[in-house]
Formats: C-alpha cells, structure tokens, sequence
C-alpha cells in the first residue's frame, strides 16, 4: 500500500523503507485517511485503499494545531437541577432582596404621609369611627375602579376564600379602629411608641396559643421593646389610658391579622394587592354598622359643619389624603408578602 502526503510543491512518500519513527506516525495518519470497501462475497468488511491518497494541509486534521474553544457555552439542565438566569450580571437573589427594600422604603414613606395628614383629620374632626370607615370605602372604591377599567386584573374568588378572609378582617377592622381611636386621643408619637411593641407580642402570641418556640436570643432582644415602651408611658406628660389601651389593642389586632393573612394566602391565586383589596371590602362591611352605632349621621353631620368652618375647604383634602394614603400604604405592605412568602 502506498499512501502519499502532498503539501505545496513537494510531495514526500511513505513505504515500507522508511524508518520506525515514520511508521509510527503514519499509522496515526491512516485513521484518517482509510477508505472502507465491502467484498459481497464475505460476511467481513475489508479495508482497502485503491489510490494514493494526497493531504494538502495537515492543520485540517487538527493533528498539529489545538482547536479554539469557544466564548459561547451552552449548557442544558434537568427541570430540577436548573439554574436561574442571569440578567445583565445581576443575581436574581439580589434583585429580589432589591425589590423588598424598595417595598419598605415605599411602606415607610406612605405611613408617614398618613399619619401626617390622619392626625390633622382627628384634630379637626374628631370621630375616629366615621375616619376609619372613610378610610376603608376609599381604597375599596379605588380598587373596584381599577377593576372596572382593567387597571388591574380582578381576582378569581369563591365562597371558601371569603370565609378564610373573614377572620383577618375582623382582626384588620378592630386594629384599625384602635389605632385611630388611640391617635385621636394622644400624640401620633406616642402611639407609635406603643405600636412598635407589636413584635413583642407577635413573639409571646406565637409562644403561647401556637405553640411555636424561638431561640433565647429572640426572647432577649424583646426586652428593650418592652422596656422603652413602658418608659414612653411613664414618662408621657399627655397621658391617656384611651390612647394607650387603643395602641395595645392594635398591636394585638394586627398580630393575629399577620397570622390569619399569612395561613390564608397560602395556595391561593390571589395577588397580594388583590388580598388588601378584598380585606378592605370585607372590613368596610363589618365596620359600618359599629361606626353608625357608637357614633351616628347626627355628631357627624355636627362635626362636619364646625370642621369646615374652622379649617375651609383644606379639610375635605386633608380627609381624603389620610383615607388614600391608608389603603397605598397597606396595600404595598401586603404587595411585599408576595415577596417575602416562599
């Protein structure tokens, strides 16, 4: 057999004189280049090659000259071995972690808003029931607006979704009454104060009616809560227990409404800002006939008349600012559950 390698204009030949060293590679070279030929009259295939064969370049075997990898890898994955996309270098934990900050920041930001305005409402008017009532049938409306003209996308619900939102809207209608209650009788400060002791008693409320346990470090970390509020009230020069059992009574609401919310939500459809929605709806009906009963159309109307009398028109602004403000700023705290929950 003769095999010949042909490059530019001289083309060398391989037989069997040749050296050892030769041999060797030509026999790396002949995996390339052997032709296969059947014979019919054998079960057998037999290797033959009929012609010299000729190799202009030898760099097109890749036998002397490594390959270039690539910059583009693909790589292919098991639906539950898949990694998360990349976007643009930034991590999906970290924008997710992003995304919750803004939520925060937003929440923060729109509760200090409604505050401002929702003690300016109380000073003038001050019927914490008929307040809390606005406040709700203002973010109802606003949601069954955005339903009607598709802003968003109104939620899917049934009789069962509404009887496990009944209890979180007992809890949300009496927290919310409280709070107002307690801001109409003492500084919005002060019932601050009082609320920020909501972890200590989302804490022992756990403990004790759900059974769950925490590590000792949770337990010491409430200690300063507690102390700093008993401090605020000691030390209060416009004490009041009204004001001060209020704040209590909300940070006790809103604990049992986080628990309710969060059993309820789970394996449900429904966004988050959908959820505060149908709350609000459900709250403005177990509320309205309570704030007519301790309240009524009659200190209302009086109220009214001497509001608008001492403050003018800024009041009806005043009143549906703090009523706008209280349905954006929960609406966006439920908004980052969405968020938070696995």
């Amino acid at each position: 057999m003769i095999c010949s390698i042909k490059q530019s204009t001289v083309t060398p030949t391989i037989n069997g004189s040749d050296t050892t060293s030769r041999r060797k590679n030509m026999s790396a070279i002949q995996r390339y280049l052997v032709l296969p030929s059947l014979n019919a009259n054998k079960s057998k295939p037999v290797l033959s090659v009929s012609k010299p064969l000729h190799v202009s370049r030898v760099e097109s075997f890749a036998l002397s000259k490594p390959q270039k990898r690539t910059l583009i890898t693909c790589k292919a994955y098991e639906a539950d071995r898949s990694e998360p996309i990349e976007v643009s270098g930034v991590k999906p934990e970290a924008a997710k972690k992003v995304k919750i900050g803004i939520y925060f920041a937003t929440w923060w930001a729109l509760n200090v808003v409604f505050n401002i305005y929702n003690k300016k409402v109380l000073n003038a008017f001050p019927y914490p029931w008929l307040t809390s009532t606005l406040s709700l049938a203002c973010g109802s409306l606003m949601m069954m607006i955005s339903w009607a003209i598709r802003i968003a996308e109104a939620p899917s619900t049934d009789f069962e979704f509404w009887k496990t939102l009944f209890p979180v809207a007992v809890a949300h209608t009496i927290g919310h009454v409280a709070a107002t209650v307690s801001m109409s009788k003492v500084a919005v400060s002060f019932t601050h104060i009082i609320k920020s002791g909501e972890p200590a008693f989302s804490v022992l409320v756990s403990r004790f009616l759900l059974g769950e346990t925490f590590p000792p470090s949770v337990y010491m970390s409430l200690v300063p809560i507690i102390g700093g509020c008993a401090l605020a009230a000691v030390t209060e020069l416009n004490f009041n227990m009204i004001g001060f059992m209020g704040a209590m009574i909300s940070n006790l609401a809103f604990v049992f409404r986080n628990i309710f919310s969060k059993r309820g939500m789970k394996g449900k459809s429904v966004s988050g800002m959908n959820y505060y929605a149908c709350l609000s709806i459900l709250s403005l009906f177990i509320l309205t006939p309570f704030a007519i009963a301790v309240e009524g159309p009659q200190m209302w109307a009086a109220g009214w008349q001497t509001a608008l009398s001492q403050i003018g028109p800024n009041f009806i602004w005043w009143l549906a600012a703090q009523s706008v403000f209280y349905h954006l700023y929960n609406q966006v705290s439920y908004m980052s559950l969405d968020e938070i929950s696995p």
